[in-house]
């Protein structure tokens, strides 16, 4: 599993971007720091990746960017704390939007914000997909023959899940070919994986991150993307399509979010500054690095997508049988 160590030396101390659009960053934008919202803890991977962008963001505006961690209820905390600030255009929030506002509406039996009209959405950051792993001792090469092994034990054969994309995508790998899996839930990531290591589960579809340095140790065994086409940052594994599973292709993205009534032309600047991010040599690399493409957008495309995944997710969620939290 990658570790915060790993994530900086992917790049998250990359040289400084060049200066196009900062000339003017002074005069036209908010006095004061902005303040980037991350919804992990320090320390972790994830919060690693908000402060890379974050200071990707301040080299290019030649402005102080302060990282502000507001961690908890599965990130709903640092949410609403965006939804509430003051729209000044110095509060942005880099988090995982498809998880934190698309999947939410279905995630929770309330929620204290609007995921769609309580934010300005900026742009898209980056994508990634989950992978279908398997235990590297185990003779499976190719989905069909970990399809015909699990349809052969039927109920007797497990799969881990700790993040619901990950069981999403088992859950449509399994009503693809009617599978009788049984899903094991864990709480972190690690026992996961040594139970998976130690045939103790059959499979997992895992972040790349979480599972990019088990895979090049040789103690799991890649067999194929959750989403549909292969992953520019993971040539070497297929796409579900590729691989057999034609109906499954659920990616997960990161993006740029404020709160609403921030002023339009804050939200054009921001949105530039961040695709100039998305496209730089060094963020190329970095995201590389942890199995990660960069997804550059922009505020249309964002809510589009928004949209189109909340209303996805609302399948994912009874597929999955997913039980709601309060």
């Amino acid at each position: 599993m990658f570790t915060r160590r790993q994530f900086v030396a992917a790049g998250a101390g990359a040289a400084a971007l060049p200066l196009a659009g900062g000339a003017f960053a002074q005069s036209d934008y908010p006095s004061g720091p902005l303040r980037a919202i991350c919804m992990f803890p320090p320390g972790t991977g994830a919060d690693v990746l908000v402060r890379f962008y974050a200071n990707k963001l301040g080299q290019l505006s030649q402005r102080t960017v302060i990282v502000e961690n507001k961690p908890g209820a599965f990130g709903n905390i640092a949410t609403e704390y965006v939804a509430r600030a003051k729209p000044d255009g110095l509060t942005i929030y880099i988090a995982p939007g498809s998880s934190v506002l698309a999947a939410a509406p279905h995630l929770f039996k309330k929620l204290s914000f609007d995921p769609i009209n309580d934010f300005e959405h900026v742009t898209t950051l980056s994508k990634l997909a989950f992978i279908l792993c398997v235990p590297a001792s185990k003779p499976w090469k190719t989905v069909a023959e970990l399809t015909a092994y699990l349809k052969e034990q039927g109920d007797k054969a497990s799969y881990g899940s700790v993040a619901n994309t990950g069981l999403v995508s088992s859950e449509i790998y399994k009503a693809q070919f009617d599978l009788k899996t049984v899903e094991v839930k864990y709480k972190e990531t690690s026992a996961m994986f040594n139970d998976l290591v130690n045939e103790q589960l059959a499979f997992v579809h895992i972040d790349p991150v979480g599972v990019k340095g088990l895979i090049e140790q040789g103690k799991v065994r890649p067999l194929a993307l959750g989403a549909a086409e292969r992953m520019k940052s993971l040539p070497d594994i297929p796409g579900a399509r590729e691989a057999g599973i034609p109906n499954s292709n659920l990616i997960a993205w990161w993006s740029v979010h404020m709160p609403a009534k921030t002023p339009k032309p804050l939200l054009d600047k921001l949105e530039m500054w961040f695709n100039q991010i998305a496209i730089d040599p060094d963020t190329v690399k970095f995201l590389g690095n942890i199995g990660t493409d960069p997804f550059p957008g922009d505020s249309k495309m964002l809510k589009e997508l928004l949209l189109a995944d909340t209303k996805a997710w609302g399948e994912y969620v009874k597929l999955a049988k997913i039980e709601l939290l309060g």
